[in-house]
């Protein structure tokens, strides 16, 4: 009971310290800083005490009860939101300290720190959610803050585009989202999630012929937040954001909300005669490997980072759509580690290089930045599936899934597989080695201990985390869905994939090797991309982003606009030009002959009567 009892303070810690930096300390910079950050430490050690003690329960306060719907605020803790809480949380707190140094000296430094909090505050009011209701509300609540943060330099055009464009995309999904959870709602009269599964559970076919709809319409949420296609344009633009936001962003918190929400709602979409997962498995490898080949051509270390990010959620959304939420959840988590440990690996070499992003620009950096170096390769070997660090065991049993269950999703996969060892290789030999190409490359300097030491903390579990027995602990969740390696853990872990699935294991490191030597052979000592003179106008196309911004806009200038333009016509032509101003100039024309006949001369009225009369006579006597 006392666990239950301050379970709270994991989700109100960081919301006391929004209001407390918006309303108390907004003008005392350090302070603000050391809220937002005790805040999440606090929330961090209350989750690992939560965890460590592991005992599953669910708290609810009444919110909202108006005829049959009736919603609770809740806390729900089992294996998977007790999982996603310490990596929410733990690689949260990595992000607010390394913030402290990064943002040091920004004008609106406590500013920054109210809306990490806010943001905080809301990622975990997804993951603590007991029924879909809260989960939307808290869903769009992070929404909100994402576009604080995103858009934090909006005095940059660039940035207030993205901010945007972000808000603007993931409203797309949302109102899917929201569909869906009317949906649900309308057929099954529920919106707990422990509920409607018992209600499932019971009878499979609830949801009749609309499973797949309700399925697919919850999906739209996914496809929003955790950037999948077609509405995966955003999150590449949300780089426009400070460094740690990207971090926060990309590693553990929003764009894992997608994938940890399929999860949290496998039951709805794994129904007898439901196609959804078919649908989500496609979605989900065609935006893997439509990512890695954006990502080959990139040469923003930050944009490069983003496309690998939008790769790797589509390989845990395809481990979903193949009927594991198991093996996506262990990606996910080891993804957190890793991914925020390059981003914030990329903003040291930033920092480094005077906010300098292009990595043409950069060069043997190695020897300037040892522990950003070192910290980096590790991230990135982890990232490319090298064993023993973590991104190997993870992304194995996904391959695995898609070898015995689909034989041309699982060569999508290895594709995207071999195309991140590629890129991620460019990435590490023009940045980190070769001659510097410029002055500032040259005279480039490690970043502070406040910046340096998270990264050191995330390469741990970079390296380590794929053999905790993370698996293990999501099999009692999620049942069948759990498949993947058997989840032992220590050195029983170490060389299970190659036992369990040897195929993919070493098909893996086939393409892990073929990768490194292209890139090797590419961009070693290389001067300049030789890709475009090879590759042609793939080359533009891939730089470019396949021209999917482009076709959107020309399909809003023929569909919005055109309507807009319509609309724009007819308002001004029909209702204020035809019936606004005809009737006024009607009644006034009307106004002006009736205004000749009153002259006031008593002669012209005596002819105005007999006329009159003389009319009257006429019509009587002749015309009728």
């Amino acid at each position: 009971m006392m666990l239950q009892n301050i379970a709270w303070i994991v989700l109100f810690a960081p919301l006391a310290a929004a209001g407390l930096i918006t309303l108390v300390t907004r003008k005392d910079d350090r302070l603000s800083a050391q809220i937002s950050i005790g805040a999440c430490l606090l929330a961090f050690v209350v989750s690992l005490v939560l965890f460590c003690a592991f005992e599953r329960f669910e708290l609810s306060l009444s919110w909202l009860d108006v005829g049959d719907l009736k919603v609770d605020l809740g806390f729900k803790f089992d294996a998977l939101s007790g999982l996603m809480l310490l990596v929410v949380t733990g690689v949260g707190s990595a992000i607010h300290v390394y913030s402290f140094g990064y943002m040091h000296g920004d004008r609106s430094f406590s500013r920054f720190f109210g809306s990490m909090s806010l943001f905080m505050f809301s990622m975990l009011g997804i993951v603590v959610s007991n029924n879909l209701v809260q989960m939307f509300v808290f869903w769009e609540l992070v929404g909100v803050s994402s576009y604080l943060l995103i858009g934090f330099w909006f005095e940059r055009a660039s940035a207030a585009d993205a901010c945007k464009k972000a808000f603007l995309a993931n409203r797309v999904g949302d109102f899917g989202f929201l569909l869906g959870i009317l949906m649900v709602w309308g057929l099954l009269g529920t919106v707990r999630f422990e509920a409607l599964e018992t209600q499932l559970r019971a009878n499979p076919g609830a949801l009749g012929a609309a499973a797949t709809v309700a399925g697919l319409l919850l999906f739209c949420g996914a496809v929003g937040k955790s950037a999948q296609f077609p509405l995966h344009v955003w999150l590449p633009d949300a780089m426009e954001g400070p460094t740690p936001v990207s971090a926060l962003i990309h590693a553990a918190t929003m764009v894992a909300a997608g994938v940890f929400m399929l999860c949290r709602v496998f039951f709805i979409l794994d129904l007898p005669g439901s196609h959804a997962l078919q649908i989500i498995a496609w979605i989900g490898a065609g935006t893997a490997l439509l990512a890695a080949l954006i990502a080959v051509q990139q040469d923003d270390i930050k944009r490069i980072l983003a496309y690998s990010t939008l790769s790797q959620l589509g390989m845990m959304v395809m481990a979903v759509g193949l009927g594991g939420p198991g093996p996506a959840m262990v990606h996910l988590v080891t993804h957190a580690f890793f991914k925020a440990l390059l981003f914030l690996g990329a903003g040291s070499v930033i920092h480094a290089m005077h906010h300098e992003q292009d990595i043409w620009k950069m060069g043997q950096l190695s020897h300037h930045l040892p522990v950003t170096t070192k910290t980096f390769l590790i991230g990135a070997l982890a990232l490319c599936g090298v064993p023993p660090f973590s991104g190997f065991y993870s992304k194995d049993a996904i391959l695995a899934q898609a070898f015995e269950h689909n034989t041309l999703l699982f060569l999508l996969a290895i594709s995207t597989a071999w195309l991140t060892t590629f890129y991620m290789s460019r990435l590490v030999l023009v940045v980190f080695f070769g001659k510097a190409r410029t002055g500032a490359a040259e005279r480039a300097h490690e970043s502070p201990g406040i910046m340096t030491w998270p990264l050191i903390v995330l390469a741990v579990p970079s390296v380590i985390a794929g053999l905790a027995g993370i698996p293990g602990h999501l099999a009692a969740q999620f049942g069948s869905g759990g498949e993947g390696h058997p989840g032992g853990s220590g050195l029983t872990a170490l060389f299970e994939p190659f036992s369990h699935s040897p195929g993919p294991a070493f098909l893996g490191m086939l393409a892990f090797m073929l990768g490194v030597t292209a890139a090797y052979s590419y961009y070693w000592g290389a001067k300049e991309d030789p890709l475009p003179a090879k590759l042609g106008w793939l080359s533009r196309a891939m730089k470019d982003r396949f021209y999917f911004d482009e076709i959107y806009a020309a399909l809003v200038r023929f569909t919005q606009d055109a309507m807009a333009a319509a609309a724009e016509w007819i308002d001004r032509w029909i209702i204020a030009g035809l019936m606004v101003r005809g009737a006024h100039g009607t009644t006034e024309l009307v106004g002006r002959a009736l205004r000749l006949a009153q002259t006031g001369n008593l002669q012209t009225y005596a002819f105005f009567l007999v006329l009159g009369v003389a009319w009257m006579l006429f019509y009587t006597l002749v015309l009728h």
